[in-house]
């Protein structure tokens, strides 16, 4: 049977009746006016209904979530008070839908953080996450062409052979953020980083995939990284 847990001794001699009134003169610190307006604030800042989350994270905000639970009871409580609509549901076929029509409108397979870039038509990726289990079999059961596991590095390493001839050179960690930059379709630095499982140097390990990508196209890779047409 497990032990009772010991109160602070300074918690056991609180009088329940003078934290009540503590807490409800905390309460009144705040309207409930005032906060429907920070919601409602907050709400066009973000161009959407905050979550609380995405509210605690708003700097223009004064007021912390819990305060506004503590003032109506829900969070949903509140933004209906505060003449927002709630986050609904959102099925499966739904947020499926959200990544096809993203898809279409960038015209190749969406990243993470295209779903970061386009919260005002797409679901957050921690939903999406939470519904599939990745991002990538969301975007897998959406129809999309994501590799997995040997397929995803064996992609990688060629992209990391086009990226060395438009280079001159082997590519770097830096190389490939900036990259990167320029095609969003691309996998981070560190996801890359982390399909080479290896312990130690796992982007000398791919640069050597790539050397040997390179090779067998014909492509002399000197023992500094850089390139040599044969």
């Amino acid at each position: 049977m497990a032990r009772p847990r010991r109160r602070h001794p300074a918690l056991a001699g609180i009088d329940e009746a003078a934290l009540a009134e503590f807490r409800a003169g905390i309460r009144r610190r705040y309207t409930d006016e005032q906060i429907l307006e920070q919601l409602r604030a907050s709400a066009q800042r973000l161009g959407r209904s905050p979550t609380m989350r995405e509210f605690a994270a708003d700097p223009g905000a004064g007021v912390h979530p819990q305060t506004v639970i503590e003032h109506f009871g829900t969070w949903n409580a509140a933004k209906r008070a505060a003449g927002l609509t709630p986050r609904r549901f959102i099925s499966r076929d739904e947020l499926l839908g959200q990544l096809r029509a993203l898809g279409a409108q960038l015209g190749r397979t969406p990243s993470a953080r295209d779903l970061d870039e386009n919260r005002s038509r797409v679901a957050s990726k921690s939903l999406v996450w939470h519904t599939f289990g990745s991002l990538a079999a969301a975007l897998r059961e959406a129809g999309f062409d994501v590799p997995v596991g040997e397929e995803r590095l064996e992609r990688a390493v060629a992209q990391g052979a086009v990226l060395a001839r438009s280079l001159g050179r082997l590519p770097k960690m830096a190389d490939w953020k900036q990259a990167r930059r320029n095609d969003p379709s691309l996998p981070s630095e560190w996801q890359v980083y982390r399909m080479v499982e290896i312990e130690t140097g796992p982007w000398a390990a791919f640069q050597f995939l790539v050397r040997e990508r390179l090779r067998e196209e014909g492509v002399d890779v000197r023992a500094d990284g850089r390139l040599e047409s044969r």
